[in-house]
């Protein structure tokens, strides 16, 4: 049974369903990119967003075993994720190298401000917490290495 300071398992799992839906959302896009990518960085993009997407599953698995855990059901059906998910698509066809790590960057903006804010939301349930960062720091260090291509 939560206690006053703790939220209670619903809240718990709704901060952690968006989580994996922004997740899912992103690796659909890195994939979409991944396919799509063409240029003299083809290579080394091609391989990151692979990287990248790899990653995603990792954190995506993470986040909804930890709601599992609190006796949520997680669901990205399709359907769902066209109604939840907050990450805008990417340009159908092909991407210029140049282009696609600016367009992840914009994408990761808006899903790390979100998920710096669920660190808040879900702050007094520490395992939940830990999950949260660990995806934070690590969508911070994509955000960097993409970022570092634009320079």
């Amino acid at each position: 049974m939560p206690t006053k300071t703790t939220p209670a398992p619903t809240a718990l799992a709704a901060e952690l369903q968006q989580q994996l839906v922004d997740l899912v959302a992103l690796g659909l896009v890195a994939k979409q990119a991944h396919w799509n990518v063409v240029g003299p960085q083809f290579r080394a993009l091609h391989l990151q967003l692979d990287e990248i997407a790899a990653e995603y599953l990792t954190w995506q698995d993470e986040v909804a075993e930890r709601a599992t855990a609190l006796g949520a059901f997680p669901d990205v059906r399709p359907a769902v994720l066209l109604e939840q998910q907050s990450v805008k698509p990417i340009p159908a066809g092909r991407l210029k190298d140049a282009d696609v790590a600016r367009l992840l960057v914009e994408r990761l903006d808006g899903v790390i401000a979100a998920t710096r804010t669920r660190v808040d939301v879900v702050a007094d349930d520490p395992a939940t917490q830990d999950i949260v960062i660990q995806v934070l720091q690590g969508l911070e260090k994509q955000r960097w290495m993409l970022r570092a291509q634009l320079a």
